[in-house]
């Protein structure tokens, strides 16, 4: 079944009591460590894997020790060399310049993983024809259209689109927690035009500003000025997410970027500008205050049906 955005641009009002926070799985930047799990955790190679998320990279990782055996011991070494910082806090600094410099390669570099480089609208629907029809009509070829895809889809309305842009702007990546049964798992989003790239915190660290993208959202403004309405899409790697992950990751943007609550959007402000007060768990507060990702939790009744 196709996952459009049921959440998104439109959070209902009532907040769900927080559960338990389980930080279990927190993952390491790649060029500063967060803080681990708890007691016991190991160094190197072997932290890597104690974390529970290290079996659906564990591929990736040997074909790294195997292929390039001096930049596995850099990266090991480089988390042995690191830190730790107490539970709860991360010096994101040298990470968001990571994040950056990655992103300045992803309009440049060919897609991985059978991304689409440079999708457009016109790729999908004819522009010209659509101008002719409503924003209501729009909406309904957008969504019709994408109901039979396994994919993430929305119309975002404009002044929403405008203010996430706005800050996107000022703010080009963030930290983003999907709900897992081991606990959560940390993905990076990462701004490039109007397109938002996704990559898992492990994934980043063992691969470095090679990683792949696992999710691409697609926004287009095209429509906006006329019609009051962006269009948008996502490719994903079916590997690692699947359509009602990338909908809580998608769902997350609208939470933190076009949210009126100042306290929420100023999570993002810290990891972009004031890093050394950056605190992961106020992530996993948020989202389980907000209720997303309620069906990704083992036990938990879906709202969907």
């Amino acid at each position: 079944m196709a996952g459009p955005l049921l959440q998104a641009w439109g959070l209902g009002a009532a907040l769900q009591s927080r559960a338990a926070l389980r930080p279990l799985g927190l993952l390491a930047p790649p060029c500063r460590e967060v803080a681990g799990p708890g007691p016991g955790s190991g160094s190197g190679e072997a932290a890597l894997e104690e974390n529970p998320f290290y079996g659906k990279y564990r591929h990736k990782i040997q074909e790294l020790r195997r292929s390039s055996p001096d930049v596995f011991e850099s990266r090991m070494e480089k988390r042995n060399e690191v830190k730790k910082q107490p539970v709860g806090y991360s010096n994101q600094g040298e990470f968001v310049r990571c994040m950056e410099e990655k992103a300045e390669g992803l309009g440049t570099r060919t897609s991985k993983g059978g991304f689409t480089k440079d999708k457009t609208l016109d790729s999908i629907l004819n522009v010209e024809m659509v101008k002719e029809k409503s924003a209501e009509e729009i909406k309904q070829i957008w969504n019709q259209y994408f109901s039979a895809k396994d994919t993430v889809y929305a119309v975002i309305p404009a002044e929403k689109f405008d203010l996430t842009w706005k800050r996107a702007q000022k703010c080009p990546s963030f930290l983003y927690a999907l709900p897992r049964k081991e606990g959560y798992e940390f993905f990076v989003g990462q701004w490039s035009g109007t397109e938002l790239h996704f990559t898992s915190l492990i994934n980043i660290q063992t691969q470095g500003d090679t990683a792949p993208s696992q999710l691409v959202l697609y926004h287009y403004p095209e429509l906006q000025k006329e019609k009051g309405i962006v269009l948008m899409t996502a490719e994903m790697d079916s590997k690692f997410l699947v359509v009602h992950e990338a909908q809580c990751l998608a769902n997350q943007v609208q939470l933190f970027y076009a949210t009126d609550r100042s306290e929420t959007y100023e999570l993002v402000e810290t990891f972009n500008h004031r890093s050394s007060e950056f605190k992961y768990m106020s992530v996993i507060a948020e989202l389980e205050q907000s209720g997303l990702g309620r069906e990704l939790r083992p036990g938990q009744v879906s709202d969907k049906s």
